[in-house]
């Protein structure tokens, strides 16, 4: 609810802005016509050349695992006895992959379909849930009145499209939308589990071709302890590593494709011939049934294209763009034309196709900067898995974990720390573990194609529901990705056995969490709204002879922003008594770096004498921890609580302002307390074994993951947490 919130009332600061910009422009319009163009001109010039700098940046986080994928891409084939037709066929493959997928696919449409500066799968499931009403889980459906004002603005006013009326009518095609964008979410965490892993054990291993006596068991020690270093950087944020490693990446990116151009010239000049897609043809016909099973290793040459989209949080849209074709496509184009000219002279050395294609003059600078790029490569998708995490976080279909801002000026730089760790202990586990780099590269290419085809029904369905893009043109992108994609994906089904599982087991598990999780907070917001306490029945309570008003400020913590939560009734029936002056919190998070101090605490009062209610709206860069102080944030609410009784006269109330004000001063000199409720759901013996056995799960998860609201750092004795249980039978 946070986040759709945050998206919303986003965009309704951004029609604001907007609108004053252009009312400014209307009083500016008396002005000299060259010095606003002017202006415009030097904007436009500074943005350029941010976004030249941010594509310098993209380099070190975004484009590594897809600008080293030549480091693998031959040796992951089951090539037996090819000729020079094969690999003409197996170049052109790759030419149109990266030229299909990369540009047209991710560079030209899918970077487009951002929800509020986020890519990836689950954003494109966010877009898609506040463009039309397929969401599933309820509290997803529960707008503000400054979220309802903009919904029916950008939603409603609009008839949804054919298709959108089809998943808004069919809870079923509904949970197959979820369940796609889970598996995008995990099968994206697989990729960043094995990218690092086969991106430095392929670059570690050019060390055999020189020293043969260096076993497998030394590549892969060296390259566990190479991954634990980079895990450990992840924590000074996605700027200062991309920083750091953005140099050793420019320099991987242009210097390999000299290396092919020599290659070419060298080895075979008429390379570029095999652009013609007739030599993808004359292959499959040549080859059959083995041609099809070597797309499971070619599909590794856009491995890291999923980055593209999944890190936009990190950059913007138009640097990485320009990045991309300004230097990621054409270093890769010409790499692997210079790698299969080589290899079309010396058909029978494709097991190490890149190393032994390197001149020996060359071959012990290459393997250092080999060795630091595919350090950097597996900077792109352990950045992109954080932006995964923290959007399924803040969608509250994964248990909460910490998420931490490394960014003012970024919303999308974030790092996790507790994901940072399981990720390093999972990547040096497979390093460790799979005996051979092939059975990674098995692996790794069910996980690639797999989710760029969730990618591309999730873009179809955006296309049409949220563009709503001529159904021509849909058809027109959908059928040639979906038949080229599901070919990869039924090549690469065929490598399960041979350490294709791995992916699937760490998705599998992933999802059950996520669904775990899903299904126990569906059940207790269903139980929280039905059970909600109004303002009515909050005055009828407090109006029983046996409540007591004891001395005394609360701050008594609510999720739920109509109404208040169940706990509230709980702890007045039990306790018997409320504080008389209390104030009902609400925390809502917006997706802006700093929310101004005007802005941030809204009061308001609830009817019953002494009862407030009070929004705290904060940034991702806002710090509401010890370091703000708590006992700050409290006086600055009971200071916009007096400002509020100063200003706003409660014509209801018999109680002149000087009394609330003085009421208010009583009760805070008599003490304060902070009051969180927690609710935990009780599964009797009478439950079936589906709720025995989901909704246990959930409050094993729900025991272990951190608490909603952020720690505000409040003296522990002043702390105080109502428990409730809701009985499941």
């Amino acid at each position: 609810m946070a986040t759709r919130g945050g998206h919303l009332e986003l965009d309704m600061d951004r029609l604001h802005v907007l609108g004053a910009g252009a009312g400014a422009g209307g009083r500016g319009g008396g002005g000299p016509a060259d010095s606003s163009a002017t202006g415009n001109q030097n904007a436009e010039a500074g943005n350029l050349r941010k976004d030249i700098f941010l594509a310098y940046k993209t380099l070190g986080v975004v484009f590594g695992g897809l600008v080293t994928s030549p480091l693998y891409v031959y040796p992951s084939m089951n090539l037996t006895s090819p000729t020079e037709e094969d690999y003409l066929g197996i170049y052109s493959i790759m030419f149109w992959t990266l030229t299909l997928i990369g540009v047209v696919k991710y560079v030209c449409i899918a970077l487009n379909a951002d929800d509020h500066g986020e890519g990836g799968t689950f954003a494109m499931y966010s877009l898609l849930c506040r463009h039309a009403d397929i969401g599933i889980l309820p509290s997803k459906k529960v707008y503000s009145e400054e979220q309802a004002l903009l919904h029916n603005h950008s939603v409603l006013a609009r008839r949804p499209s054919k298709l959108g009326k089809f998943f808004e009518r069919s809870i079923r095609a509904r949970r197959v939308l979820l369940f796609m964008a889970i598996m995008g979410m995990c099968m994206l965490i697989g990729d960043g589990i094995l990218t690092p892993a086969i991106s430095v054990l392929s670059a570690i291993d050019g060390l055999r071709g020189p020293f043969p006596s260096v076993s497998k068991s030394v590549v892969k020690a060296v390259s566990a302890a190479i991954l634990i270093g980079l895990f450990f950087l992840q924590k000074y944020g996605t700027s200062k590593v991309s920083f750091m490693f953005s140099p050793i990446m420019a320099a991987w990116t242009f210097t390999i494709p000299i290396i092919g151009v020599y290659s070419i010239i060298h080895n075979y000049h008429g390379i570029f011939k095999a652009i013609s897609p007739h030599y993808i043809v004359r292959f499959f016909l040549r080859n059959k049934k083995q041609g099809w099973q070597m797309l499971g290793g070619t599909v590794l040459c856009i491995t890291g294209a999923e980055a593209m989209f999944a890190d936009l949080g990190h950059f913007n849209k138009k640097s990485i763009q320009i990045a991309f074709l300004s230097s990621i496509y054409p270093s890769l184009i010409l790499t692997y034309a210079g790698q299969t000219a080589y290899l079309i002279n010396n058909v029978n050395d494709f097991s190490d196709g890149f190393y032994k294609f390197v001149p020996r003059p060359v071959y012990w600078p290459m393997f250092v900067i080999a060795t630091l790029a595919s350090i950097v490569a597996s900077q792109s998708l352990v950045s992109a898995t954080f932006s995964v995490i923290k959007q399924s976080v803040v969608l509250d279909y994964f248990p909460r974990v910490k998420v931490v801002h490394t960014s003012e000026h970024k919303e999308g730089e974030v790092y996790s720390p507790e994901t940072n760790y399981i990720l390093m202990i999972l990547c040096v586990g497979v390093t460790l573990g799979f005996g051979d780099g092939k059975e990674i590269g098995n692996a790794f290419g069910v996980v690639v194609i797999m989710v760029m085809l969730i990618t591309t029904i999730l873009l179809t369905l955006v296309m049409d529901i949220k563009w709503r893009t001529p159904p021509f043109l849909v058809v027109l992108y959908f059928i040639p990705f979906f038949i080229m994609e599901g070919s990869y994906v039924s090549a690469v089904f065929t490598k399960i056995p041979e350490g294709g599982w791995l992916p699937f087991a760490v998705s599998l598990i992933l999802a059950l969490i996520m669904f775990v999780w899903y299904y126990g907070r569906q059940r207790k917001f269903e139980y929280e709204m039905a059970n909600k306490v109004t303002v009515e029945r909050l005055s009828e309570l407090l109006a029983s002879p046996e409540v007591q008003r004891v001395p005394g400020l609360c701050f008594f913590y609510s999720n739920i922003q109509d109404g208040l939560t169940p706990v509230v009734g709980h702890y007045i029936k039990n306790m018997s008594s409320l504080h008389t002056v209390t104030v009902f919190v609400t925390l809502r998070h917006l997706l802006v770096a700093k929310v101004a101090r005007r802005d941030r605490i809204q009061i308001k009062r609830l009817g019953p004498k002494g009862v407030y209610g009070c929004i705290i709206q904060y940034g991702y860069a806002d710090n509401l921890g010890l370091e703000g102080g708590g006992d700050d944030l409290a006086a600055q609410v009971t200071s916009c609580l007096r400002q509020h009784i100063e200003t706003v006269t409660d014509l209801r109330s018999a109680v002149s302002t000087e009394a609330e004000l003085a009421q208010v001063e009583m009760a805070r000199s008599a003490g304060e307390v902070h009051v969180r409720g927690k609710m935990r759901l009780y599964v009797g013996k009478d439950a079936g074994w589906f709720d025995r056995v989901m909704l246990g799960s959930y409050e094993f998860l729900h025991g272990i993951c951190r608490s909603g609201l952020p720690a505000l750092g409040t003296p522990l004795q002043r702390r105080v947490e109502i428990g409730m249980f809701y009985n499941i039978d």
